[in-house]
């Protein structure tokens, strides 16, 4: 078991829905699709349309059945198996991770910027005439 393939199975991880409950996103949506469908592990492994690409090497092996329980049986099913789910897994949690620390770095400049900007006003207005 990896540290990706432990979120998707759990849905504790980069997902819109677990980082909204725990304060860290403002809404569940997924920030991958343009569907405004909730960002859950399920929504990931099924339809998320920014995963097309690594989803195809998945239903190779897994069959078009991206259901937990399907999923959880090809795993165990062989090593092949096993296999192409965790290099999914890892392949799109890790560009979810990445995509993440872009919002939170982005977040945090615009926060700075404004904190900047209010302060050179205030001076600004201070000064006498």
């Amino acid at each position: 078991m990896t540290f990706r393939l432990t979120q998707v199975l759990s849905g504790h991880g980069c997902f819109g829905r677990y980082l909204c409950r725990l304060g860290r996103e403002p809404t569940s949506g997924c920030h991958h699709c343009d569907t405004g469908d909730e960002d859950t592990a399920l929504h990931t492994l099924q339809e998320c349309s920014a995963w097309t690409e690594q989803r195809r090497d998945l239903v190779a092996v897994t069959g078009f059945d991206l259901s937990l329980p399907a999923v959880v049986r090809t795993m165990v099913g062989s090593s092949t198996g096993w296999d192409a789910v965790s290099s999914f897994c890892e392949r799109v949690m890790l560009a979810k991770e990445e995509a993440e620390r872009e919002r939170e770095r982005t977040s945090l400049l615009r926060s700075r910027q404004r904190r900047t900007r209010r302060r050179r006003r205030a001076d600004f207005d201070l000064r006498p005439p």
